[in-house]
């Protein structure tokens, strides 16, 4: 057992219980104790990148108790293949999130920590449980603190509606859900003993008939909370009106907790009924890429061309993890594309803070010229940019490469059709790039400064580490390729 097993209920609560320091302390305390509540949940992720064993492979840093023995639900955390790097990317953007805002200090920064803290601790719950009810419980909680984010500390007239239909079109994915871990918990047993371990669960054997009624509630819970189309309603007014470092978050991680959801729930405990809906959810998938694309492309406000663009990535994700290849590739380059999306979008959306502070606007058209004095801005945001577009070299390159390879393999036709998304992504792209840095003189109104040195201590080491996971994903494909091999032989053997 490794020595790091107890750290796991560490990691999860540290930010909270730091956040309920700062909230009940003096006003002062708030960003210092948002910082410390994100460094120690940052460092183990850290120290368990460089720990955890990829050879050995299977669940690691266990910590599995009995919490509510009469419903079969369990305190089970673990941490794989699958979940590794994506606790990585969540420890690693809340620090930033809590570095941003000591920089530029927001109102009521006491309970603005308090519901990042929540989130965090909410999102890396759903990361490392091995409990379906576990899971079901922080997928919920998620749900809590971007109410309050986006209700109290969200921009414009429109705020209020767009919380509440945000919350109702995820909260409806949510009971969705939460139906369906209990009907697969209860049929599962077979008049037995009820277990939500997802790994137990895994190994039961429910009729196909239920097992689709079943997938069809978990399926349009994840695809709500990422969201896909045609289910993303909520998703422009959200963006719209949600703080920016928050969005940063929601963009670059709550997303990822439902395509993850798919492997680690619903290819292991449901595989019949993931062959038999895999056309569907591909051409979904297929759908979300192209109509992302487009209207990223017809998109003026900055928020919203990142917010599509989302969308159809989060097409590639899924069309990876659905592609179903034996070997598991598609899987795995879903997986690379999770971390490296989360790396790109995050920083993309803290430069929109500056670009609008220059600007006076979030309109890409009425920027231009940003770059006349401001090299080392322009610089940060090509190199970000070009990140997205899967160009040789990029990490993105690595995750599109492997999941067309893999369906290639399994669906052509609709693998040709995706690699339309490729080109489309380098064009609304480029055009928000050039639209903003390059004119030849800033437009009326615009003034063209650099970057400062607060606004480069949080987003420069964000894009070092968008470098690093180019120059280097091998770490991630080492560690996920035991994982995503085993979730997706459970749908193919």
């Amino acid at each position: 057992m490794s020595n790091l097993t107890i750290h796991l209920t560490v990691l999860l609560f540290w930010p909270l219980a730091l956040a309920l320091l700062g909230a009940t302390g003096p006003r002062s305390w708030a960003p210092g104790a948002a910082i410390v509540g994100a460094v120690v949940p940052f460092a183990y992720a850290v120290m368990m990148l460089f720990d955890y064993d990829s050879a050995a492979g299977g669940l690691q840093y266990v910590t599995n108790d009995e919490w509510i023995k009469a419903l079969g639900i369990r305190y089970y955390l673990g941490v794989d293949g699958l979940n590794l790097w994506l606790i990585a990317l969540t420890t690693l953007l809340f620090l930033v999130a809590a570095m941003w805002m000591s920089f530029r200090p927001v109102e009521r920064p006491r309970l603005f920590a308090f519901h990042l803290a929540l989130a965090e601790t909410a999102v890396l719950g759903a990361f490392t449980a091995q409990d379906l009810a576990l899971f079901v419980l922080f997928f919920d909680l998620m749900l809590v603190p971007f109410y309050f984010l986006v209700g109290q500390w969200g921009s414009g007239p429109d705020r209020v509606s767009a919380t509440y239909k945000m919350i109702i079109y995820t909260l409806v994915g949510s009971l969705l859900m939460l139906a369906g871990a209990v009907a697969t918990a209860v049929l599962s047993a077979d008049g037995g003993t009820i277990t939500f371990t997802i790994s137990d669960l895994a190994h039961a054997h429910l009729g196909a008939s239920t097992q689709r009624w079943i997938f069809t509630a978990f399926a349009l819970a994840f695809l709500i909370k990422m969201p896909l189309f045609p289910f993303h309603g909520w998703m422009p007014d959200a963006y719209r009106t949600m703080p920016l470092p928050a969005l940063a978050i929601f963009s670059g991680v709550l997303s990822k907790v439902a395509a993850y959801g798919f492997l680690r729930i619903v290819l292991p405990v449901l595989p019949e009924a993931a062959k038999d809906f895999q056309s569907l959810i591909l051409i979904l998938a297929l759908l979300s890429i192209i109509y992302g694309s487009a209207q990223a492309f017809t998109q003026t406000n900055a928020r919203l061309v990142l917010g599509y663009s989302s969308i159809a990535q989060l097409g590639f994700i899924v069309l990876g993890i659905f592609a179903m290849d034996p070997e598991g590739r598609g899987a795995q380059g879903a997986l690379l594309q999770m971390v490296n999306h989360g790396l790109v979008v995050a920083p993309l959306f803290l430069i929109i803070v500056l670009l609008a502070e220059r600007s006076g606007t979030e309109d890409i058209t009425k920027m231009g010229g940003l770059a006349f004095r401001a090299p080392v801005l322009a610089a940060l945001f090509l190199i970000v940019a070009l990140a997205t577009l899967a160009m040789p070299g990029s990490a993105n390159f690595v995750g599109e490469f492997l999941i067309l390879l893999g369906l290639f393999q399994t669906k052509l036709a609709i693998a040709i059709i995706a690699f339309t998304g490729v080109a489309m992504a380098s064009v609304y792209m480029l055009r928000m790039f050039i639209r903003t840095m390059h004119n030849r003189q800033p437009a009326t109104g615009v003034e063209s400064r650099e970057v400062s040195i607060a606004d480069a201590v949080v987003i420069v080491p964000l894009v070092l580490a968008i470098i690093a996971f180019a120059l280097y994903p091998q770490g991630a494909l080492t560690a996920s390729e035991p994982a995503t091999k085993a979730a997706i032989q459970q749908v193919v053997k």
